[in-house]
């Protein structure tokens, strides 16, 4: 009688084809049509780093108050909410040419403050300007939220395709936290009414934007103490909503939110990891300034475009 085979040491072919499967899909872009294009919606490092894009600070205003954010003007910081000046819409435009002459590789248009972009109208006509103009870049908004429901028709009109949307808790006791007052249709909100009016805008609005063909990003700033053990559950609700794409970003300690630590890398990993069971996540966000120009991280041509002759508007309002 013959000794039996030892035991096969192999992976079973059904089982390799799964791993295989599942490298593939991991390595796959999340948006074709984005990947290389956009470096917001690109999912690997050389897709982010393949296309520059360019901020139009164009939005004065905002309609929430949020405790992690301070609107500024100035040339040094590298951050969201920082400008060295404000554009007009017709501004705005000569700078895209300008832009495009110095930088050839920009893909993208995107308006994220130093404002709201739909606080005020200043965005949405930006916008209109720029794709008549120049129809095959992508347009990209970053907002809050608040006003999504009601300028959905709106956006998609004005040529944009890519939307992103910060939300920060889907709780209105953690809402109201984070952001305790909004100005809601001329009416001043505050605690858990602003929050659960925030928040049910936020869901509904991307639902629309999504319903009308727009690609939905969220960011969600991770404040320690505050949101990070209910990431996991903002990632289920606007993945339900429609968002393909979650950033969750590290809170830069700062005005309300001045005394507390930024989350380590830990706690940013792990915050991400709970947001990868409902949803794909991007994770080489640079937290770009509301002027930027260039590729995220690598090259920056806003010295450049803007020159030394600006000067901070001084009408900038803080509300």
């Amino acid at each position: 009688m013959s000794a039996a085979p030892p035991p096969s040491t192999s992976v079973p072919l059904g089982a390799l084809c799964a791993v295989q499967r599942m490298r593939a899909a991991a390595s796959a872009p999340i948006f074709p049509a984005l990947e290389g294009r956009h470096p917001c919606f690109s999912s690997t490092p050389e897709g982010h780093a393949a296309s520059a894009r360019l901020h139009l600070p164009v939005s004065p205003g905002c309609n929430i108050a949020c405790r992690f954010c301070k609107r500024d003007f100035n040339r040094h910081e590298q951050r969201p909410g920082v400008a060295a000046r404000l554009l007009t819409p017709e501004q705005a435009l000569v700078v895209v040419g300008r832009a495009l002459r110095l930088c050839p590789n920009i893909n993208v248009v995107g308006i994220a403050g130093p404002g709201d972009p739909l606080c005020t109208p200043h965005a949405l006509q930006t916008f209109r300007l720029v794709h008549a103009a120049y129809p095959d870049l992508i347009k990209c908004l970053s907002t809050n939220g608040l006003m999504l429901p009601a300028s959905a028709d709106d956006i998609l009109a004005a040529g944009v395709s890519t939307i992103t949307v910060t939300v920060n808790a889907v709780d209105p006791e953690i809402q109201a936290e984070i952001s305790p007052t909004i100005v809601y249709q001329r009416q001043r909100l505050e605690g858990h009414e602003a929050a659960r009016r925030l928040i049910a805008n936020q869901l509904s609005g991307i639902a629309l934007v999504v319903a009308r063909g727009a690609t939905v990003k969220v960011n969600t700033v991770l404040i320690p103490g505050v949101n990070d053990g209910h990431v996991a559950e903002v990632a289920r609700r606007v993945a339900e909503a429609g968002a393909q794409i979650i950033n969750v970003i590290p809170l830069i300690p700062q005005h309300g939110f001045a005394d507390l630590l930024p989350p380590d890398a830990l706690a940013v990993h792990r915050a991400r990891e709970a947001a990868r069971r409902h949803l794909a996540v991007f994770s080489h966000c640079q937290r770009c300034r509301a002027d930027a120009c260039g590729v995220p991280g690598i090259s920056d041509f806003s010295a450049e475009l803007y020159g030394d002759t600006l000067v901070a508007e001084p009408t900038f309002s803080h509300g």
